[in-house]
């Protein structure tokens, strides 16, 4: 941290347009005010999206990393705390895609195998049971990743995160109306694949 704690305190009094535009300029101190103002939202907006604290934490980093390089780009510095999390959802969608490419799906598999589970018959001891389900997951896991990339990510966002439209929209920096038509169309095209398993 840079300055004294007096004048961290001033700055973090600043507006964020006015940290945004001096952060712009190259000042340290003003984007450390606005990393401190907004890094527990950034922090809790990662975590509900990974699913995990340690990733929320390299999410964090790596979006303030790419907001310190990037503020040049941003039209209104008055919307800062928006475009932050607009960047830390990217990156947090980023960092699954990564985590499910490299663990080889394994977290995707557990929730898909929960989802599964909840609408499956009454559970039995049974091989021919345990195959079935099994088979379920897998067939839902594929129809999941022929999505067009744009409805898997509203469709993980909604059922693996609960995330309301509102926040779907705000972390893939696209309308609630938008969010809503992928949402439907993605909900359509799974019942379809997913008839015969009924």
């Amino acid at each position: 941290m840079t300055g004294s704690p007096a004048a961290q305190h001033q700055l973090d009094l600043v507006p964020d347009a006015l940290l945004a535009g001096r952060a712009a300029d190259g000042d340290t101190a003003a984007f450390e005010a606005l990393a401190r103002r907004h890094g527990p939202l950034m922090r809790a907006t990662a975590r509900r999206l990974t699913g995990s604290l340690a990733d929320a934490d390299d999410v964090v980093q790596e979006a303030l990393v790419q907001a310190w390089k990037q503020l040049d780009n941003l039209r209104d510095p008055a919307a800062v705390k928006g475009w932050l999390l607009r960047i830390v959802g990217s990156r947090s969608i980023d960092h699954l895609r990564k985590r499910r490419n490299h663990v080889g799906l394994e977290d995707l598999e557990h929730h898909v195998g929960n989802r599964v589970q909840e609408h499956a018959k009454p559970e039995t001891k049974d091989p021919e049971h345990g195959a079935v389900n099994t088979s379920r997951v897998e067939a839902l896991k594929s129809a999941l990743a022929k999505l067009p990339e744009e409805q898997r990510r509203c469709w993980v966002l909604k059922e693996f995160n609960d995330q309301s439209y509102e926040e779907i929209a705000l972390t893939l920096n696209i309308s609630p109306a938008s969010v809503r038509g992928r949402l439907a169309r993605a909900r359509i095209t799974l019942a379809r694949t997913m008839e015969e398993w009924r």
